[in-house]
């Protein structure tokens, strides 16, 4: 799996080399076609992001993404906590822990990134 970034296509563009296949995200790594969203991106982006995937990061993941399916909108960490609370209990369920599994944003920030999903609003 080649995780290279490729020269820009332009300053908010970059490329995201996923088995061979250029992806294009923006500049912080958010895709811009969700449809070019698969795991071998997640594992591509991660490691770009010197992130090391476990079972708990997949598990946030694919709740992102089907929370996402569901509602239409990109889970609060409110309801992110709540959720990984009754699935993995208080401690491993906190906001601490969830920022300690994806260090670079939250969950929220740098979990809709493997997600592949987009910037939740306001976000800058």
């Amino acid at each position: 799996m080649n995780a290279t970034l490729s020269p820009p296509a332009d300053a908010f563009t970059r490329i995201l080399m996923v088995r061979g296949r250029p992806v294009e995200t923006d500049s912080e790594g958010y895709l811009r076609n969700l449809a070019d969203w698969s795991e071998d991106f997640v594992r591509a982006l991660a490691a770009q992001e010197e992130l090391t995937l476990t079972d708990a990061h997949w598990e946030v993941v694919r709740f992102l993404r089907a929370y996402y399916a569901e509602h239409g909108v990109q889970a609060q960490v409110r309801g992110m906590i709540k959720h990984f609370t009754e699935v993995w209990g208080p401690e491993r369920g906190s906001n601490h822990h969830l920022h300690d599994l994806f260090p670079r944003g939250g969950p929220q920030k740098q979990g809709n990134r493997l997600a592949g999903l987009l910037r939740t609003k306001g976000e800058h």
